[in-house]
């Protein structure tokens, strides 16, 4: 069975492009750089907590940032933040700073189907989300194989299947890294046709996959509400880059100090497995 849908994130997910525009001109050379709206800026929380099959899910890390011009270079690390988890029996997971921007927890404890709740007190502003801990089937296996593109070459196609339990509706997050990627790649998948069968997902790159290659496939499983809410950020990162953006995509981190004043970002718990395939 194929995937339902893929998208490829580049490097800009939520949305400014560089447009460099060289005018020759009585053997001068000028490279302009646009006024680019500059908006407010905001906190960007990082929170995926992710159990990898095989780990007891104990180490964990947050990262934690601010929006900033397109062209500033840089992206501001918060520092000073006080970060913790707490699950439905009350137990607390505290997250230090190990350096700046991340928060590091060595003695989280995962539970599938388990509600947990973040609290992040960062610049004088309280931030919450509450979220549930979402298994996933592990990947039975990949294959290769050669297949032609829209212009007839030849490319190498991976194809990993998984078993999809028959008693939920799931819905599937996966990225690809490999050496020759920048940036991964992602595609959201659910099981709306295929609920309780085997389902076989194909990945192939816009950058040639090489033997040799070792693209890491992390497939995670994942609520409905993240799936839409990663679908909205893949389908505004794939759209035109000249038109306007749809809206603020926010997610399900609330600013309780000022409603107003959210943050960007997601707090998510995902069950994964993670395989690293070697191209014959």
């Amino acid at each position: 069975m194929n995937k339902l849908k893929k998208y490829t994130v580049m490097n800009r997910a939520l949305a400014l492009i560089t447009l460099l525009f060289v005018f020759s001109f009585a053997s001068c050379e000028d490279v302009v750089n646009l006024d680019l709206p500059t908006g407010e800026t905001k906190l960007v929380i990082d929170a995926e907590i992710i159990w990898k099959k095989g780990t007891d899910g104990k180490e964990q890390t947050i990262k934690i940032s601010k929006t900033a011009p397109y062209y500033s270079g840089s992206t501001p690390k918060v520092s000073g933040a006080q970060v913790r988890i707490e699950n439905s029996n009350g137990d607390i997971f505290t997250f230090n700073e190990t350096e700046a921007g991340v928060y590091k927890c060595t003695n989280f404890v995962p539970v599938i189907d388990a509600d947990y709740k973040l609290f992040v007190d960062a610049e004088g502003q309280s931030f919450t989300a509450t979220e549930k801990l979402t298994s996933v089937s592990p990947i039975n296996k990949v294959e290769q194989k050669i297949v032609p593109d829209f212009d007839g070459k030849d490319i190498i196609e991976l194809t990993f299947y998984y078993n999809d339990p028959a008693d939920q509706t799931n819905f599937y997050v996966t990225d690809y890294q490999s050496e020759f990627l920048i940036y991964p790649e992602y595609e959201i998948t659910n099981d709306e046709f295929y609920n309780g069968n085997e389902i076989s997902t194909r990945y192939s790159s816009e950058d040639d996959i090489k033997p040799g290659n070792t693209i890491t496939i992390t497939h995670r499983g994942v609520s409905k509400n993240f799936f839409n809410y990663w679908k909205l950020i893949l389908e505004a990162s794939n759209s035109n880059p000249f038109s306007v953006p749809p809206g603020t995509i926010r997610g399900n981190i609330v600013n309780s100090t000022d409603a107003n004043n959210f943050a960007f970002g997601y707090f998510r718990l995902c069950e994964a497995d993670q395989v690293p395939y070697l191209v014959q």
